[in-house]
């Protein structure tokens, strides 16, 4: 029987499996790594087979998931074709920055490229996923790779070049980033811990979730939230005073910069 094979069973390959599963995704998934542990992980908690080599993962493959480190993904794509098995004619990577020019001239006709950004958050059904799709893949593979990831989380269909910038932009470590700043600044303030988590939680999940719910703009929200003379104005143009935007739009480029470093 064929299957849904990764090549790399990290923690982005664990994330899907564990979505993909809770959505009743009942596929046979197999997965191929050289760490025997991380298989172990996969196989206990989201049922994913394992292939004792890379050629029987490529063997059984229907769709071929690559799932390791940018810098890593030339030298496995030149191990796939050593083992002298054809690949399936689709092909997914999950490298961030490496383009599909490059995934192409590593990986030649007649394998179609699709490059996609799966969120960790896929874990729990709510990741975004960015796809691009190279120019070759047929509007029903098209239509098959979106339904796949559209089991764990919305799917936005992007032009190549705005790959980098997403990919720096849609982490959810920037959610993680704030909540600790400013739960660590609240505490500086006199909360203790656990109220100061709840505090910021609060400031940045709840507060998002009323914009996607309330169908407000920000604009809007923003005029709501902070009354002039307010707490939250005084609070708001101190941040923006000491460079909050500036740090932000610093950090987007720094992500960008080093997903274009992935390209060589």
């Amino acid at each position: 029987m064929k299957a849904t094979v990764f090549l790399g069973a990290g923690r982005i390959t664990g994330a899907l499996a564990a979505g993909l599963r809770r959505a009743g995704d009942e596929r046979t998934i197999i997965a191929y790594d050289r760490h025997a542990e991380k298989l172990r992980v996969l196989r206990r908690e989201s049922r994913v087979g394992t292939a004792r080599d890379l050629k029987s993962a490529v063997e059984q493959a229907e769709m071929l998931i690559v799932a390791v480190r940018p810098r890593s993904v030339k030298e496995m794509l030149a191990e796939v074709a050593a083992c002298g098995v054809a690949p399936p004619k689709l092909c997914i990577s999950l490298a961030a920055g490496v383009p599909l020019r490059n995934l192409r001239a590593w990986f030649g006709p007649p394998v179609r490229w699709v490059r996609a950004m799966p969120s960790p958050v896929c874990r729990i059904e709510k990741g975004l996923t960015p796809l691009c799709f190279g120019r070759r893949v047929s509007n029903a593979d098209r239509a098959r790779v979106r339904k796949f990831f559209e089991q764990v989380g919305p799917v936005l269909e992007l032009r190549e070049e705005q790959m980098d910038a997403i990919t720096a932009a849609f982490s959810p470590s920037h959610g993680y980033h704030a909540l600790a700043r400013l739960a660590a600044a609240a505490q500086r303030a006199g909360l203790d811990r656990k109220t100061a988590l709840i505090a910021a939680a609060h400031a940045l999940a709840d507060g998002i979730e009323y914009w996607r719910r309330s169908g407000q703009s920000l604009d809007e929200l923003l005029h709501e939230a902070a009354t002039p003379g307010g707490t939250a104005a005084a609070t708001m143009a101190a941040m923006d005073e000491s460079g909050y935007g500036r740090a932000v739009a610093n950090g987007i480029w720094a992500g960008i910069r080093q997903a274009r470093r992935n390209a060589s």
